[in-house]
């Protein structure tokens, strides 16, 4: 009943000796959700144990390099370990442009079959038990901000109702649960609503990619379980964050704040940071449950049960 959340690449811009470059995956039922794919992000993943053989679909925040140059090394991995499954890409023109070029010059096959899809706002593709949506955020070029929402799961079942009702252990039992109605041997009709408690919502978790504060990214993520949302830089340097397309931390967390987000991750950290104690006070101050994330470090969600 849960989803793992695991930071792959937390630096902005560079590489630094403890940050690679940004990524990040979602593992939900089995399926791998990549948001951004920073040079040598494969190798990420083959430290964090997530494998190159599972269902998966990478999202691309926007084409700039730090954020895309992992894709080469990450498809050309998978082909020689042999992968079979098909891989879905989204993100914004001129994703397949990118890939074309460089699957043609360099990677020359690949074994597996790769659909690319450049998208925009709105629902971008549809999951079992989930959808991702995105919106056009700020940057110095087109960014996409992505959110995963998960469909409202049925109520809680409620077995003495079902016993009360006739309604046989068993079958009828599951399809009730999964929200069907359904019809008794003696005609009667049993609704899922006559056994189940109230629907439960799913899990929304955000990603922000590069973006100066943004209200669109706001409504995206209100009431979001989880907003991971760039913070290149302190407040102090503010004007540049501003100047380069960037949030600062609190910029960052008055967007979490505004958004009512039950957690705040704060990633894509300049290099010029090696100690972001300072970073996370600042954040703070503003919005009390935010972590400064880390290459490696997990994030794991529960759903309502």
């Amino acid at each position: 009943m849960s989803v793992r959340v695991v930071f792959l690449g937390t630096s902005g811009s560079v590489p630094t000796l403890k940050r690679g470059l940004p990524s990040l995956v979602v593992v939900r039922e089995g399926e791998l959700l990549m948001f951004d794919c920073g040079e040598g992000t494969q190798r990420q993943m083959i430290k964090a144990g997530l494998g190159f053989g599972r269902p998966m679909r990478i999202f691309i925040s926007h084409m700039h390099s730090d954020h895309v140059l992992g894709l080469p090394g990450l498809l050309q991995t998978m082909s020689m370990m042999s992968r079979v499954k098909p891989l879905q890409l989204y993100g914004p023109p001129p994703l397949k442009r990118f890939l074309d070029g460089i699957i043609e010059t360099v990677i020359r096959k690949l074994d597996y079959p790769l659909e690319v899809y450049e998208v925009s706002e709105g629902e971008v593709c549809r999951g079992k038990g989930y959808r991702v949506q995105a919106v056009e955020t700020d940057h110095s070029v087109l960014n996409l901000s992505y959110a995963i929402i998960e469909d409202p799961r049925p109520g809680r079942f409620y077995r003495d109702k079902a016993i009360a009702l006739g309604v046989p252990e068993g079958p009828l039992w599951k399809r009730l649960q999964m929200g069907y109605t359904v019809t008794l041997r003696d005609g009667r009709v049993v609704k899922p609503e006559d056994v189940l408690g109230p629907p439960r919502r799913g899990l929304k978790i955000v990603y922000s990619g590069d973006t100066r504060p943004s209200l669109k990214l706001v409504e995206l993520a209100s009431g979001a379980d989880l907003l991971i949302h760039e913070g290149t830089f302190a407040e102090e340097l503010k004007d540049k964050a501003r100047l380069e397309g960037h949030s600062t931390v609190v910029d960052a967390a008055e967007v979490a704040k505004m958004a009512n987000v039950a957690r705040l991750a704060i990633t894509h950290i300049s290099a010029r940071y090696k100690d972001v104690k300072p970073l996370l006070e600042q954040a703070k101050r503003v919005f009390e449950n935010t972590v400064i994330a880390e290459d490696f470090m997990e994030i794991t969600l529960q759903r309502v049960k």
